[in-house]
């Protein structure tokens, strides 16, 4: 199943029924099944799944928060017109964060006047919840900020490292923070003592990463194949080596997804090809195989794989072969 949206496709995510959901650049969310939401006065810039109910929360540049489902759209808030261009949802929790400006604010989808505002010295880049809501981390310029995702009046643990921080990700277990820099690097965190971890020789910034194999696994891109970092034992992956799944010296993998308890990942590359493999066996299968222009957004659920591309050509493809 494939889609032509004329629109820079900004995320794609299945959401709790397991239908895939797009969020573009022109501001609609749009299902695989034909729905279609004209979510932003603009372009949709950052999206989640909701974490109990169908559809997709979406932030844009209207400075907007917005739940879209098939019958309807909800507003879950307004920063008057500031860009949202992060936003970040857990399984199992009513809690999400979204960043605007220089402010990472916690709101509950189940609570609408439970509110937290969380300001920042430079410009929010990326937020990240852990598995269970209850911490917040903050991507920004020369580090990571951690907060209570609950408390009110706080001061942030603050995770220094010098360079703009553009993403960041908590390890399944709580235990390790990862953060992807402007200088084509990772940085890390053991968060029981704040033990530094840098992880270097990209080609490209790394874009996207995602834990897999029940958090034993790091993905992420920024390379000819994906980058695989070991995360099992009491020191994760230091002093240990990468490993490189689908090496393709011609295309650069521009996104990545995996199943967060499985061995399951996909790729999607800067050529528009998308590819899966299974780490435990070694098997790889081509899911699209035509090239054209970058993919920008990766989801998987299952055996079941969407993508989209940055001139909106989009697809859902069951991987069959693995």
């Amino acid at each position: 199943m494939t889609f032509a949206f004329d629109a820079y496709v900004t995320a794609c995510l299945f959401d709790v029924t397991g239908e895939a959901v797009f969020a573009l650049g022109d501001g609609r969310v749009v299902w695989e099944g034909g729905a279609l939401q004209a979510a932003h006065d603009g372009a949709a810039l950052a999206a989640a799944r909701h974490p109990t109910e169908p559809g997709l929360i979406t932030g844009g540049d209207d400075g907007r928060l917005v739940w879209s489902r098939p019958e309807g759209l909800q507003a879950l808030a307004d920063v008057g017109g500031r860009w949202i261009e992060s936003v970040v949802a857990v399984p199992g929790s009513t809690l999400m964060a979204f960043g605007a400006g220089r402010e990472a604010r916690v709101i509950d989808v189940a609570d609408p006047a439970f509110s937290r505002v969380f300001a920042h010295e430079r410009s929010v880049a990326d937020v990240a919840l852990d598995a269970r809501a209850r911490r917040l981390a903050v991507a920004t310029y020369g580090g990571a900020a951690l907060w209570y995702a609950r408390i009110a009046d706080q001061q942030p643990v603050m995770l220094r490292w010098a360079g703009a921080h553009i993403a960041v990700a908590f390890s399944p277990d709580g235990r390790f923070l990862m953060s992807s820099m402007q200088e084509n690097a990772l940085h890390g965190w053991r968060l029981s003592d704040a033990k530094d971890m840098r992880m270097g020789g990209y080609p490209a910034k790394v874009k996207s990463l995602v834990f897999f194999g029940g958090g034993r696994m790091l993905a992420t891109s920024g390379a000819p194949g994906v980058v695989v970092w070991p995360f099992g034992g009491a020191d994760g992956p230091m002093g240990k080596q990468a490993m490189e799944i689908g090496f393709d010296e011609t295309a650069l993998v521009t996104r990545v997804a995996a199943e967060p308890d499985g061995t399951l990942l996909a790729a999607g590359l800067g050529d528009g090809r998308v590819w899966a493999a299974d780490v435990a066996t070694g098997q790889r299968a081509d899911v699209r195989l035509e090239t054209g222009p970058p993919i920008t957004a990766l989801a998987i659920s299952g055996r079941r794989l969407a993508w989209g591309d940055e001139e909106g050509g989009a697809g859902v493809a069951e991987i069959q072969t693995l």
